[in-house]
């Protein structure tokens, strides 16, 4: 079909590429890039034809696309009948060498603009971890304001079976043995309000309980109430913990302020961060993550953003700050500018996951050069491995938004590149477990154990080797990602 649009029906195409509310990923500025000039009209809704969505993404990657050598040319849309598909054949190469593993994607505007504004999405609100070799699916994590939490889900319980009513109850491992973990993703069904399941599982203290469970809109709460913020105690120093669960939502600005005003206040220098699940979101979430653990460097690059050879111009150094806009709650508007708690970070932790990616990525790599190798470790398993992000462009009569690698960030020393994770980078690595048999934010849990070890001066095991970059996984498990997840699960993988 692509090939009976004229030239004067691609031009509108083309000129009708709009810009998102924020970039997301490895790193950047708050916006991203502009496409430039005056738009031209919209084209009317009748123009949402398949072959007129691929040209708008074809014109966003020829135009913006990081690894312009690495598209491939050859790739006939009239081949394809979504855009999805057809975006995954044109950076294949890419993906071959490692640097867009499912990083370019097609997502739905109104959902996306809804997560940052508020976080708000429909859902069980659980994330989910499977064991891919005896086919068990667990509650990674639970968000206490959802439904799930409130029908007795929470860190630990066992999923068995899934249905739609008691009657046609099918246990997790037939659905594995059906059409392995996308049989259950599909068996838990979509992400809309009103979409009923029944669910059978098993709480961490041994009670199986069966469960009708409706999904419901609720909003993420990027720091949890209940165990998202600690002050650990240990001879006579205080640790602080932080569990950041997503950067994608624009206000937890406001909750990174409160948590380190109450680090400040308690003299808090030394630090465990809490990434393991955090895929990443808002590069400017990152900033203000970065800004709060200034200390004495205002001033000094955090991190350097570059785009692809022609858009060089745009390329961009951010400064830590001391200063921050807060988001109005809500809305997409930003309050005056306040000054911001510092702290000294003296020994930093970084709990991570092959599920930490992104904009976690990116804190943890801006912040190398300014602590003592001897002092930062990443502790678990090694990262994803996202240093590159993406900008957003919109075809707003579709509801379509193409998110493509148009960026990618590096430090103050000129590192990047970790495409297989920062584990080359880090100067310590320690391994732990995600045990999920203790909650989050708890001293007792291994990865926070291994933590402040580390930050003791404990000894601990280091990464050895390499393990697979193609799923992501958690302490042995993998996150339960469907194949074409939605706007919320790029940044959230394993949210249901």
């Amino acid at each position: 079909m692509k090939a009976s649009l004229d030239h004067v029906a691609r031009t509108a195409l083309t000129a009708t590429l709009a810009v998102a509310l924020a970039a997301c990923g490895g790193g950047g500025p708050s916006a991203p890039p502009p496409t430039g000039g005056t738009p031209t009209p919209t084209p009317p809704v009748s123009t949402c034809s398949v072959a007129n969505q691929i040209a708008f993404a074809d014109d966003v990657l020829n135009e913006w696309y990081l690894f312009p050598d690495l598209l491939d040319d050859t790739v006939d849309p009239d081949d394809f009948d979504n855009v999805q598909d057809f975006l995954d054949a044109r950076v294949a190469p890419a993906a071959d060498a490692l640097f867009d593993r499912g990083f370019t994607f097609a997502t739905s505007i109104a959902e996306e603009n809804e997560a940052i504004r508020s976080g708000g999405t429909a859902g069980i609100g659980v994330r989910l971890g499977y064991d891919v070799a005896n086919r068990r699916v667990f509650i990674l994590e639970a968000y206490e304001n959802a439904p799930g939490f409130q029908a007795g889900l929470d860190r630990g319980s066992e999923l068995l079976a899934i249905g739609t009513s008691s009657s046609n109850l099918q246990t997790v491992s037939e659905l594995f043995a059906q059409g392995g973990a996308q049989a259950v993703v599909n068996a838990l069904g979509p992400s809309q309000s009103g979409v009923t399941r029944v669910i059978r599982f098993r709480q961490i203290d041994g009670d199986v309980i069966e469960r009708s469970i409706s999904k419901t809109e609720f909003e993420l709460d990027p720091i949890s109430d209940r165990n998202g913020v600690r002050i650990f105690e240990e001879g006579g120093r205080k640790i602080g913990y932080l569990n950041l669960r997503t950067f994608i939502v624009g206000t937890a600005d406001r909750q990174l302020v409160e948590a380190f005003q109450r680090f400040s206040d308690e003299g808090v220098t030394e630090f465990v961060f809490d990434f393991r699940y955090n895929g990443g979101g808002l590069v400017r979430i990152a900033g203000v993550l970065g800004d709060l653990l200034r200390g004495p460097n205002t001033g000094e690059v955090f991190s350097r953003t570059l785009y692809r050879d022609s858009k060089s111009d745009r390329n961009q150094t951010r400064r830590f700050m001391d200063t921050v806009r807060l988001q109005i709650p809500g809305t997409d508007n930003f309050e005056d500018p306040i000054a911001i708690p510092r702290v000294n970070p003296e020994k930093v932790a970084f709990i991570t996951t092959r599920a930490t990616a992104s904009a976690s990525e990116l804190v943890i790599n801006s912040l190398l050069p300014y602590v003592d190798e001897d002092n930062i470790a990443i502790i678990g398993e090694d990262t994803s491995g996202k240093p590159v992000g993406q900008g957003g462009f919109d075809f707003e009569e579709c509801d379509l938004r193409i998110r493509a690698v148009t960026f990618e960030t590096v430090n103050a020393d000129g590192q990047g590149r970790y495409f297989e994770g920062l584990a080359e980078l880090v100067p310590n690595t320690c391994r732990a477990f995600d045990d999920i048999s203790n909650p989050l934010g708890s001293r007792e849990e291994d990865s926070i154990m291994t933590a402040l070890d580390f930050l003791a001066g404990r000894s601990c095991t280091p990464f050895v080797g390499q393990t697979s970059i193609t799923g992501q996984s958690v302490g042995g498990r993998r996150v339960l990602q469907p194949e074409r997840p939605n706007a919320i699960q790029h940044e959230n993988p394993g949210l249901f």
